[in-house]
């Protein structure tokens, strides 16, 4: 159990600061998709940047809980954004990151 919650942790980590380089260094498609749902620049910078904090606190088991909260509450906006898009697919990734992401939480709050 130890070794899977290691490996998803780590998946977890690099999707969330993955996301968020993506909208830090605004990429035209995340500028043009979150653009059409009010995300000026500016928001889009922060809310990457939220997920790059929250991916990296999650490194560290003192500070993953809230690293999980932080990259859970960006993936459920993202979530809202792609049912709002009708973007199906990318939805149900970002629901089994969200279900993953409470696991991890789950698993720090007994550890």
């Amino acid at each position: 159990m130890k070794k899977s919650f290691r490996i998803i942790l780590a998946l977890l980590i690099i999707l969330a600061i993955s996301s968020g380089i993506t909208k830090v260094l605004l990429l035209p498609q995340e500028v043009a998709f979150f653009a059409t749902y009010g995300f000026t620049n500016v928001l889009l910078i922060a809310f990457g940047g939220l997920q790059i904090v929250g991916g990296g606190l999650m490194i560290l088991p003192k500070t993953r809980m809230t690293g999980a909260i932080i990259v859970a509450f960006t993936f459920i906006v993202s979530l809202i954004v792609l049912i709002l898009a009708k973007s199906i697919t990318p939805a149900i990734i970002t629901i089994i990151a969200i279900l993953l992401l409470g696991w991890t939480i789950r698993q720090t709050m007994f550890v």
